[in-house]
């Protein structure tokens, strides 16, 4: 009998296995068909000399009904990335549907997520997502002058026109989208004019902001998590704050409960006490957001795929085995373990629970290793945050609506002038809280040094 699509087999399922995790399956690895600057994968060829970069069928079959047996619960999150998961083919997630269906349980629901750059989208495609309800993930930096600074094809040319296109195919066949914007050196201090585009223009109701932090190892490259300097690329920490901050603003004057930003919802749900953010940066431990590869290598996580983080290969051990391993185990309570002194005393920790171990590589002012690049940006943020998030929970507490918020924070704002102390009781002057001047929000022409040297690799 052919054993292919039946071995490895879960005879016992680990005591400490988790009951849901959540996988990123990578079928053409690092291959893509654009060549944005600070993509952090696409170097991660280099740890597969002389592969082709295609999950093979055989393979397909055993992650789909590794995935299905590895979730005791009746709903299955199934999200392919890249790379670029187009560059596989319309067939191949054909394939995956039929395979769903041959290894689903009575009962079971399947949320199936794709992240893609919309590049190569037609209709055969949007109808596709369309028939089995994709969620699909765009990627897009903002309107096309900070779009194209970063974003751009195997030639060096803006890739603007053609994401917007795949967008609107998805509108026009009723496909679910989201939008992820990378925040870097350049769309960094644009935080408005992001946020309105996305808004107003794409259309997006769901939207991700995911800072841009490279780190550059010893021999100049970004490959490997480590290193203590940033590439130019990379958003700064106060930076980053103050973008968080000026949508913030925006978003809680007008936006609640229309549209949905996702680090704004986690946040929310830690002011709450909900113990998961739904955000694992945001969580006190991490470990159930694990990458797989087009060959079949299960990493510990997207940012930490090198080979100190290989965890195993499903062809040999079944993923669940792996998912629950010593090492996995480990990795994920180390975010929580491994805080520094600085950082247990902080007075937002709640929030964001030292974010992401991948940005922890600078020194508290004490000297102590492990702070977060970022700690600066997001403490800016959480305080900033602080009053609203307070009446937000409040209301949600109350059995009510949190879009409440709006009308409440009109009126506390309401006649307020410059130098009065900010209703907030941040203790600071209205005009340096949250009356500060809101940043500028038109694009002027990039200086022309900048948008030369933005497209280096």
């Amino acid at each position: 009998m052919d054993t292919t699509f039946t071995q490895p087999i879960l005879t016992l399922r680990p005591e400490n296995a988790p009951p849901a995790f959540h996988l990123l399956a990578k079928p053409t690895g690092a291959i893509c068909n654009l060549d944005c600057a600070y993509c952090f994968f696409l170097d991660k060829e280099v740890f597969y000399p002389g592969s082709k970069f295609r999950m093979t069928d055989p393979l397909l079959e055993q992650y789909i009904r590794q995935l299905i047996e590895a979730h005791q619960g009746d709903s299955v999150n199934i999200a392919w990335q890249g790379g670029e998961p187009t560059l596989m083919g319309l067939d191949f997630y054909c394939r995956a549907m039929t395979l769903v269906e041959k290894y689903r349980r009575p009962g079971m629901t399947f949320l199936h997520t794709m992240q893609t750059n919309g590049t190569l989208l037609d209709d055969a495609w949007a109808a596709f997502f369309a028939e089995h309800n994709f969620l699909i993930g765009i990627s897009i930096d903002g309107p096309r002058a900070l779009h194209d600074v970063y974003r751009v094809d195997k030639g060096g040319k803006p890739t603007f026109d053609n994401v917007m296109r795949g967008v609107r195919l998805l509108q026009q066949h009723g496909v679910d989208f989201n939008v992820l914007t990378t925040v870097n050196r350049v769309n960094g201090d644009y935080p408005l004019e992001v946020y309105r585009f996305l808004r107003d223009e794409v259309g997006a109701t769901w939207m991700q902001f995911i800072p841009v932090v490279e780190r550059i190892n010893s021999d100049g490259l970004t490959i490997y998590q480590e290193g203590a300097t940033v590439s130019d690329r990379s958003v700064g920490a106060e930076q980053f704050g103050r973008f968080l901050s000026a949508i913030f603003d925006e978003w809680v004057s007008r936006d609640v409960g229309s549209i949905y930003v996702q680090t704004f919802e986690a946040a929310l749900r830690n002011w709450l006490g909900m113990g998961a953010s739904g955000m694992c940066v945001f969580n006190a431990t991490c470990g159930t957001g694990l990458a797989i590869e087009h060959n079949g290598d299960l990493y510990a996580c997207d940012h930490f795929v090198e080979p100190k983080y290989l965890l195993g290969n499903i062809q040999q051990q079944h993923m669940i085995e792996l998912v629950s391993s010593p090492q996995q185990i480990k990795f994920g309570q180390d975010k929580r373990d491994t805080l520094p002194r600085y950082c247990l005393d902080c007075d937002v920790r709640f929030a964001c629970h030292g974010e992401c171990p991948k940005n922890r590589f600078i020194e508290t002012p004490d000297g102590d290793p492990g702070l977060n690049y970022l700690c600066a940006g997001f403490k800016h943020f959480f305080h900033h945050a602080d009053f609203a998030m307070k009446l937000m929970a409040g209301l949600i507490r109350r059995g009510r609506d949190a879009r409440e918020v709006m009308p409440i924070l009109a009126r506390a704002f309401a006649g307020v002038q410059r130098n009065d102390s900010c209703p907030c009781g941040s203790g600071r002057k209205f005009k340096q809280c949250h009356g500060q001047a809101q940043p500028r929000t038109s694009i002027t022409a990039l200086p022309a040094p900048l948008a030369r040297s933005a497209i280096e690799r």
